[in-house]
């Protein structure tokens, strides 16, 4: 399959104020360097500041410590020696890597013995076209209870399965990537990242009311109602926006369009459905039982447990197991060596995001060193604290401050501790609640987790969408994804502002508590 050079949309040719203004963005992106070229010279920058604010003895008070944080020079003997030192070990820790190829070892599989093929052209012959976007947003927004896995299996998947059905198939990578990555905190159930945001408020609560408890189903019923928010919009600007954007995508004349499948294949599809389901039947005999394997030994508990902790190998067994199934049924798996070769090849084809990953992950690393991000963090929290905001200004004001501060330091909980211990006590000395104010914060985390290079699965996305298009660059991305996070941060901001006036409960045994008109205030 090719994309046609340059898409010629009606859009394009018009000219219109929105399009000229992504196609500056793209143009503006596209004229970086390669992304681990970029990636090095941000590491370089990052040395280089890191020596300037150092000699300006550049701190700030560390609000959860209340520790002086000074910038670190990079260029100091101890840095040079950090930096040649622990070259090795940023690169082996960078979160996603261990990831991203233990669950392609068993995504590879399945695709070289030929299963997703075949499962993709059986789900376009039997589910409506029409509604292949809003499912890959929602599955997108669902696969957060995985954590990261949503970005490894479900984006690449997405575009596979966009293309089978005659559309353009970084449009279905972008749909995919905005419900994981810009619907972060929404889903319909409680993930790990729920009650690891809950003790950090709860924390930050105890200043200035020791026996505060948050639960961590605080914010559930909201983020459950924004499950529906989020698929909604991103349905919308997929295909009303970003696809009609990208232009056409042709198909080959080897591509065929014909999703008939044989009867190998039916008999293929059999066997690795069947395979599935044991699967599937041991894991929940492992998980369910009030005191499973996979349960939390000490409190029994499914979140946190080795079962989500383990989450990524259990999704490359549930790619391997039904893929070497397959594989046996229609004959492109005839004896080990032949699944050895699938996973090879797997991996074969990471080659590109390895050497990024090595890159990016020195220069999160160097930036992680230096005390930029918390600085950052930290003074652009103060500003706003120092701005007199109150009532629904202050909240949005504070929405956009953590929209702006994820740009910089990508983890979530890690942002949420710098800021907990400011804006919890502040909000609750004016009548706002924590879980509230946890709740204004995780919108604006999630919305501009996919216009960030500094997000960790960026290059990541980067590597997936070149597949289908080689001249996909990093400009390319944030223009296709910049849309979705505008809809976003706007749509869940005013989905907020109504919830909040109707009063509605935030979560089990979290209200709202507050006052029209204070919000008005």
């Amino acid at each position: 399959m090719t994309q046609t050079n340059p898409p010629q949309t009606e859009s394009t040719k018009n000219g219109s104020f929105l399009d000229k203004i992504l196609g500056w963005i793209e143009r503006v992106g596209n004229a970086l360097p390669d992304p681990v070229t970029l990636f090095l010279l941000l590491a370089i920058l990052a040395i280089g500041v890191s020596a300037f604010a150092a000699a300006g003895n550049v701190s700030v008070v560390h609000p959860a410590t209340e520790e002086t944080v000074t910038a670190v020079s990079l260029l100091s003997a101890d840095g040079i020696r950090r930096i040649i030192t622990d070259a090795v070990v940023n690169f082996v820790e960078f979160p996603p890597l261990g990831m991203v190829l233990v669950a392609m070892l068993g995504v590879g599989l399945s695709e070289y013995t030929g299963l997703l093929s075949a499962a993709l052209r059986w789900g376009v012959s039997v589910s409506p076209t029409a509604f292949v976007c809003p499912a890959m947003v929602f599955l997108g927004v669902m696969s957060n209870i995985a954590s990261d896995a949503g970005y490894v299996v479900l984006t690449p998947l997405a575009a596979m399965l966009f293309a089978a059905v005659g559309r353009h198939p970084i449009a279905g990578l972008a749909a995919a990537f905005a419900g994981v990555s810009g619907g972060f905190s929404a889903n319909l159930l409680i993930g790990t990242l729920d009650p690891l945001l809950a003790g950090i408020s709860q924390d930050a609560a105890g200043l200035i009311d020791p026996n505060y408890v948050v639960n961590p189903t605080a914010n559930y019923y909201f983020m459950a109602a924004s499950t529906l928010i989020i698929t909604l919009v991103g349905w919308f600007i997929t295909d009303k926006i970003v696809e009609p954007r990208l232009g056409t995508y042709e198909v080959e004349q080897s591509d065929s369009q014909d999703h008939t499948l044989t009867a190998s294949e039916a008999k293929g599809l059999r066997w690795a459905l069947y395979s599935l389901l044991a699967f599937l039947a041991l894991i929940a005999v492992l998980t369910l039982p009030p005191n499973g394997i996979l349960r939390d030994p000490e409190t029994l508990s499914i979140v946190p447990s080795p079962f989500l902790n383990g989450i990524v190998i259990l999704i490359a067994l549930g790619f391997l197991i039904p893929g070497i199934a397959y594989g046996i049924a229609v004959g492109t798996v005839r004896n080990d060596k032949d699944v050895v070769k699938g996973m090879t090849n797997a991996m074969s084809s990471m080659g590109y995001y390895i050497v990024l990953a090595f890159i990016a992950a020195q220069f999160i690393a160097y930036f992680n060193w230096s005390n930029l991000g918390i600085i950052l963090a930290v003074n652009g929290a103060n500003l706003l604290e120092a701005s007199g905001f109150t009532g629904i200004p202050l909240l949005i004001g504070f929405i956009l401050l953590s929209a702006v501060i994820n740009l910089f330091i990508g983890s979530a909980s890690a942002k949420w501790a710098i800021m907990a211990p400011i804006f919890v006590p502040m909000l609750m000395l004016v009548g706002y609640t924590p879980e509230l104010t946890q709740l204004v914060y995780r919108i604006g985390d999630s919305t501009t987790n996919i216009i960030t290079p500094l997000m960790v699965y960026f290059p990541l996305i980067v590597a997936f969408g070149q597949k289908f298009d080689k001249n996909l660059k990093i400009g390319t991305l944030i223009a296709t994804m910049l849309p979705y996070s505008i809809a976003f941060l706007l749509a869940w901001s005013i989905f907020f502002a109504i919830w909040l006036f109707f009063g509605l409960p935030l979560g089990p045994g979290a209200g709202v508590r507050l006052a029209l008109l204070a919000l008005l205030a």
